[in-house]
């Protein structure tokens, strides 16, 4: 098996690169052969490879179960296996579980918790971490992140919020039945009504009013919606992505009055998702094609057959997009062709209003494009 490099490559890294914690994930071959990677960290520290003071953990990810949602959530219910401790004593704090999405998101469900009073513990955290900044000055590891100690202390607050049942799901119920917190877990905030659910569940949670600068921001979403519901209604839809995000952004949608007409995951997400996802879209009207999991040839041939007005994916969708010559809002994972992404979140109210503006400048620029000369107009 695997031991012996892997007890040398954890001497190897703590030694050159004095990390506090090593994460460990399989791979397909380490599976199959059966390394029992809790004995060989036993062995890595009965053999004095791991310092006093640091800690290696690991979590299961064969590469022919699931997709690359199944080993987020599987590391993220690791963090919670490992470190979550319960000293006996409830804290206020909220932990928030942010599933599988950009840096920027994770940033913005920080600021929304900050405006509304709340002391987080977030788990995992990318923000400042995969959208640090530039300072000319060289650091081994950013300033952003989740600590050890938050994690430790995740076991002692209040409530969790799970955002996303597949990327957050399996956490927020190992932390309760590990340390007895009470957990609810809630589709991505993208959207006015998502992010309701959001920030009422936390409102509730943490015991505390909304502040009046979010109902702000909502009431600019709101106008925004008013104003432009016109040039969206009616709009045809193909979205194809991770479970969680499409979900949510079907959601989205389809209170906008669009029709997501397609809608395909390569991620085996089940029956229940799936049948979430058919609620989500019962009142479009048109026929609704859903396919979990699917892949890419087949979204291609649905559009083909019946065109749309919009296609809402990764980077992949390009090819599909300039084929069949139809507008793309990049959204989701892989973004790998444009910048962005990392910076300016899609949650919140704020979130909502960028993804407005995306979806909008993508409709509008077409029908530029296509206008005859007298319809061309300087204000539409």
């Amino acid at each position: 098996g695997g031991q012996a490099n892997l007890v040398q490559a954890i001497d190897n890294i703590f030694k050159v690169y004095d990390p506090k914690v090593i994460a460990v994930h399989t791979t397909c071959l380490s599976e199959t052969i059966g390394d029992d990677i809790p004995q060989i960290i036993s062995k890595a520290e009965a053999d004095g490879k791991i310092p006093a003071g640091k800690f290696v953990f690991h979590c299961n990810t064969p590469s022919y179960v699931g997709s690359h949602i199944t080993g987020f959530s599987n590391m993220t219910k690791a963090m919670v296996d490992y470190f979550a401790q319960r000293n006996g004593d409830r804290s206020k704090t909220i932990n928030l579980i942010p599933g599988f999405v950009e840096p920027s998101d994770m940033a913005e469900i920080k600021r929304l918790a900050e405006m509304l009073g709340v002391k987080g513990i977030m788990f995992p955290d990318t923000s400042n971490v995969l959208n640090s900044p530039l300072t000319g000055k060289y650091k081994m590891y950013p300033e952003g992140g989740v600590t050890l100690d938050q994690l430790k202390a995740s076991g002692s607050s209040a409530g969790t919020i799970g955002l996303g049942e597949l990327g957050a799901g399996a956490a927020a119920r190992a932390l309760d039945a590990k340390c007895k917190v009470p957990c609810q877990v809630l589709n991505l905030p993208i959207g006015l009504h998502d992010t309701d659910i959001f920030i009422d569940t936390l409102r509730r949670m943490a015991g505390v009013n909304v502040p009046d600068a979010l109902n702000l921001e909502r009431g600019q979403l709101v106008d925004a919606i008013a104003d432009y519901h016109q040039y969206l209604h009616g709009k045809r839809v193909a979205l194809v992505g991770d479970p969680d995000q499409l979900l949510a952004l079907s959601r989205f949608l389809v209170a906008l009055e669009m029709k997501p007409v397609y809608i395909v995951t390569g991620s085996p997400a089940g029956k229940k998702y799936e049948a979430a996802l058919r609620e989500a879209v019962a009142d479009v009207g048109d026929e609704v094609k859903i396919k979990v999991p699917g892949d890419m040839l087949l979204f291609h041939q649905w559009i083909k057959q019946a065109p749309v007005d919009l296609i809402i994916g990764n980077t992949y969708a390009k090819y599909i997009a300039r084929d069949e010559d139809i507008p793309l809002v990049r959204h989701g994972f892989p973004i790998l062709d444009r910048m962005g992404h990392s910076y300016f979140s899609t949650f919140g109210y704020r979130g909502a209003l960028r993804l407005l503006e995306k979806m909008l400048e993508a409709i509008l620029d077409r029908k530029d494009r296509d206008s005859s000369e007298p319809d061309f107009e300087l204000v539409l």
